[in-house]
């Protein structure tokens, strides 16, 4: 059998030899990307001066800090709850932050969707504000809305918002662009006009996709809200930095293991939810 395979490639390989030949051209564009790549990131970390010297050193104080943070202590029960209350306040910034931006970039973003509005002024427009919203970190935004609001979850909210709108109204509008026009085309041609054609066309495609991509940022926008929490926005972020700021390392190593906990079961939950929702698609 084994001598029958081979005689079989050979006289494949025989038969086609233009497909079996190497293409020495494209194995030496990616050999010369390859080398182009780590050249420019060579060169990088030399102009950046970055002392890798002190990279040892560095590593013995971090095994300081390790053995310094188990084992894990959250102290007494009344600390205890007062972490998990505010872990709940992440989440829940997260959750609320991931919806209020989806919910307002849904209408933005057939606005910025050329296969929607066909006015290219309102569509550049769209376009560069959402640019220009996406181009603010989520921890900039989180400063700003403290300053507004005061220190709490609703400025954290309100930051994870703003930063998701930007980016969802570019994710949105990208994916209602690339969906079928058929279905619109075959709406409009049965007698609906333009709106019903986005309504019965085109969003039935997209939502699913929508849908996949809000789950996905609930789950990054838990860590981001994790952070935001430092500079005031609620949340255990803020009891982290507190902690740190006192040198609690066995309360911090908790705090982390609860935020471990929470974005690992959040992620597992949302990709369920991602795999369902993309297999239904597929099914439709």
């Amino acid at each position: 059998m084994n001598s029958f395979s081979l005689e079989n490639q050979a006289a494949i390989v025989e038969r086609y030899p233009d497909l079996f030949r190497p293409d020495w051209w494209h194995r030496g564009k990616i050999t010369i990307g390859l080398g182009a790549a780590v050249a420019l990131f060579l060169f990088g970390i030399s102009q950046l001066d970055i002392p890798f010297h002190r990279l040892s050193d560095g590593m013995f104080r971090l095994g300081g800090f390790l053995r310094l943070m188990l084992p894990p202590d959250p102290g007494s029960l009344a600390e205890a709850l007062k972490y998990l209350h505010a872990l709940g306040e992440t989440v829940s910034i997260a959750f609320l932050g991931t919806l209020g931006g989806a919910l307002l970039a849904l209408p933005v973003s057939l606005l910025a969707a050329r296969n929607v509005v066909a006015n290219r002024i309102v569509h550049i427009l769209t376009r560069r504000s959402l640019d220009t919203i996406r181009g603010v970190d989520t921890l900039i935004w989180a400063l700003i809305w403290v300053g507004v609001v005061g220190l709490g979850p609703f400025a954290g909210i309100l930051a994870v918002i703003c930063s998701d709108f930007g980016s969802f109204g570019k994710l949105f509008s990208e994916a209602i662009e690339a969906a079928d026009k058929n279905p619109s085309e075959g709406v409009r041609s049965a007698g609906g006009n333009h709106l019903h054609g986005v309504r019965f066309g085109l969003l039935p495609q997209v939502f699913p996709i929508l849908l996949s991509q809000v789950l996905y940022y609930f789950e990054s926008n838990t860590r981001s809200a994790t952070i935001i929490g430092i500079v005031g926005a609620g949340g255990i972020g803020l009891q982290l930095a507190e902690q740190i700021r006192v040198l609690e390392w066995q309360k911090v190593s908790f705090l982390i293991l609860l935020i471990l906990i929470a974005v690992t079961a959040i992620d597992w939950i949302s990709g369920k939810l991602r795999f369902a929702i993309i297999g239904q698609r597929a099914i439709a």
